[in-house]
Parts: C-alpha cells; structure tokens; sequence
C-alpha cells in the first residue's frame, strides 16, 4: 500500500526557524514537552518514557527543548488567546 503524505499545518514563523534546527521529529519533541508541562514529569522520567518506546533521548535534550519551545509556544498562543469574561453587547 501506498502511504499518502497527510499535510502539515503551517507552523508560526518564530517556531518553524527553532525546530529547523532541532534534530528530532517533531512529534517527539511536542510529545516530551507537553509532558513535561502538563503533567510535572521529571526530565529523567521523561528519558524512560522515551526508553520504553524506543526512542533515545537524553534528559539534558528534553531540557533544552523545554528552554526553547515554551517560551514560543506562550507567545504564539497569546496571541490567539480570546479574553476571559467578556459579554458581547446585546443590542
């Protein structure tokens, strides 16, 4: 069978040029982080993880992909964040 590329969605610019960079597949690198954020993991728990399934990755690059990814991740979804308690004015 043949695979069909599905495609990806366009990343923001500031996030597309640090995970140019980043020599990991990109599913990987989302994957530890959004752990490591949401539910407090260790980094070295994070490394296990990442045993079990296979995938070398040393706790010191699950930091540095911390260190660089949150801080875009943040202000790329500021950006799109809709104020909280606002009524829309019903006329």
């Amino acid at each position: 069978m043949k695979k069909t590329a599905t495609p990806r969605p366009a990343l923001a610019a500031g996030i597309a040029k640090v995970l140019k960079r980043l020599h990991y597949p990109l599913d990987v690198m989302l994957l530890c982080v959004r752990w490591y954020v949401a539910y407090s993991l260790s980094l070295r728990d994070l490394e296990e993880m990442m045993a079990e399934r296979a995938i070398g990755v040393d706790h010191s690059t699950v930091h540095r992909w911390v260190i660089k990814l949150i801080p875009l991740f943040e202000k790329t979804f500021r950006k799109h964040k809709r104020p909280v308690g606002k009524r829309l004015a019903h006329g």
